[in-house]
């Protein structure tokens, strides 16, 4: 059977990798300038900028997802080339993309395994194998499905715990991890810092690229900061302040959003007993000029709640009133044209056409708007100009691919699809996951700004601290039930958590 810990750590060196002079452009932009990296045998390495910066590209390089323009790459002081992830493979690197490459279709188990060299050679693997080789990776990570299990059933909080298995599976000596805390609850981003320092004693490197401060300052020895392409400074953490990394970051001072004033409005949303596949029993009030939290552990049923909102999840049993009127969403056409708008977990899968224009994208809610006799006008870019200006959105062109965007600018393009269409009720759903502090900052003033106008906000979020800054109220989920609201202003991170938690709320 395998055995998870079987590295071997290794002597101390100067350098287990180094990566200089790597340059990357897509479609005319710069993504990389004459960037450098160097990695420590035995060290978590933090990674940090902007969205843009050019952090996931100097991994995916590392990785042998993407080639540079030109780049200059030492393995343990050998000079080597990594022109594919197999290629990285055989050198010793793994990685867990913030964007998961996994296959919905297939089981947990052979997402484990699928590319995994142990494996060459194998005509076939059958059931037993398979889970053999899984069990010790599944139980290291904390992922308590089965090895045979579909993997599309999963919350992406599971995948993300797939991704981080199936890198431990290629006992690497050096571990690319980029955002793998983003969709995880607090359990679970527990038990992989326990999973990270293990690895770190027995000599494997991880290089972890985050926004998450108060995660680089528990993890990390080492911080470089990247911005516009090219790298800026690196220190140990011992030696720099969380604000002095901001401002290496983004190269100015970001002022802090406070929650909307309290203002009591009519009642936007009325949902009573609210029962789906999934939520068993949901009550909740949202006025207008209020921000309602939603918080939970992953499977509590925060996305559920937006699902059934909006026409994707059939509903059970409960009522729900819509701006005093009774409401049962039959499509998200239906809940759009009632006034209620929901941003996804998951930008890649369900809130975005990946191959589509910025434009494009911005404008896929309202398009009957811009329609006469059944043809497009050219009324699209004018209408979409502001509204990214007001998002402060970085894109070379609106016609580009958002493919092409990075994680924050992608989510500000889904955004502005919804300050387009002007919904009564937004539910936003994660809508700073996987985003860098400055786009944090300005996703938060948007969302004081929508508040302020009237609008009703529904924010679900597994990052207790942007709750309890941005919203009035906090609904606690717990096992597809709400257990408790609580005043944002007096709730504390600790109570939260005691009410999430399945033996405590039972």
């Amino acid at each position: 059977m395998f055995q998870l810990l079987s590295y071997r750590a290794e002597p101390r060196m100067r350098d287990l990798i180094k990566i200089e002079r790597a340059n990357k452009h897509y479609d005319g932009v710069q993504a990389l300038r004459d960037a450098h990296l160097a990695i420590r045998p035995g060290e978590v390495h933090a990674l940090m900028g902007e969205n843009g910066a050019g952090k996931s590209t100097l991994t995916k390089i590392l990785a042998g997802a993407v080639r540079p323009d030109s780049a200059e790459i030492w393995w343990e002081d050998q000079r080597i080339s990594i022109t594919s992830p197999l290629d990285a493979q055989r050198q010793g690197i793994g990685v867990v993309f913030q964007e998961l490459d996994l296959f919905p279709n297939l089981s947990v188990g052979e997402n484990i395994v699928i590319g995994n060299m142990q494996m060459e050679g194998r005509r076939w693997i059958d059931r037993r194998g398979l889970a053999q080789f899984c069990r010790p990776l599944m139980e290291r990570v904390g992922l308590i499905t089965g090895a045979h299990a579909r993997l599309g059933d999963l919350r992406i909080g599971e995948m993300q715990l797939v991704a981080i298995a199936r890198a431990l599976g290629f006992r690497a000596r050096l571990i690319l991890m980029d955002e793998p805390t983003s969709s995880l609850s607090g359990d679970a981003v527990a038990n992989l810092f326990a999973l990270i320092r293990d690895l770190k004693k027995l000599g494997v490197a991880i290089v972890y690229v985050s926004h998450k401060m108060d995660e680089v300052f528990a993890l990390a020895d080492r911080v470089t900061v990247m911005r516009d392409g090219a790298t800026i400074e690196t220190r140990a953490v011992s030696e720099i302040t969380a604000n002095q990394v901001i401002a290496l970051m983004v190269g100015r001072e970001l002022q802090e959003t406070e929650a909307p004033p309290a203002t009591v409005g009519e009642c936007l949303l009325s949902v009573a007993e609210l029962r789906t596949r999934k939520l068993h029993g949901v009550s909740f009030e949202l006025r207008r000029g209020e921000v309602l939290g939603i918080a939970g552990l992953v499977g509590a049923g925060r996305s559920e709640i937006g699902a059934a909102l909006f026409g994707l999840d059939p509903i059970i049993g409960g009522t729900i009133r819509l701006k005093g009127r009774a409401f049962r969403p039959r499509s998200p056409r239906h809940a759009i044209r009632r006034g209620l708008g929901l941003l996804p977990e998951d930008r890649k899968l369900e809130g975005l056409m990946m191959q589509m224009s910025v434009l494009q994208n911005s404008t896929m809610a309202v398009l009957h708007g811009f329609q006469k006799y059944g043809f497009l006008t050219r009324g699209e870019a004018a209408a979409v100009g502001p509204v990214h200006l007001r998002v402060r959105l970085k894109a070379a062109s609106e016609d580009v691919s958002v493919s092409t965007l990075s994680g924050g600018s992608q989510q500000k393009v889904l955004l502005s699809k919804w300050l387009l269409a002007d919904p009564d009720v937004l539910f936003l759903d994660e809508p700073t996951r996987g985003i860098d502090v400055a786009a944090k900052s300005d996703i938060y003033e948007i969302i004081r700004e929508l508040a302020i106008q009237g609008k009703g906000i529904v924010f679900a979020s597994s990052e207790l601290p942007e709750l309890l800054r941005c919203c009035h109220r906090i609904l606690v989920m717990c096992g597809g039930r709400s257990v408790e609201i609580l005043d944002a202003r007096t709730a504390t991170q600790e109570q939260i958590m005691r009410l999430a938690t399945p033996r405590t709320a039972s």
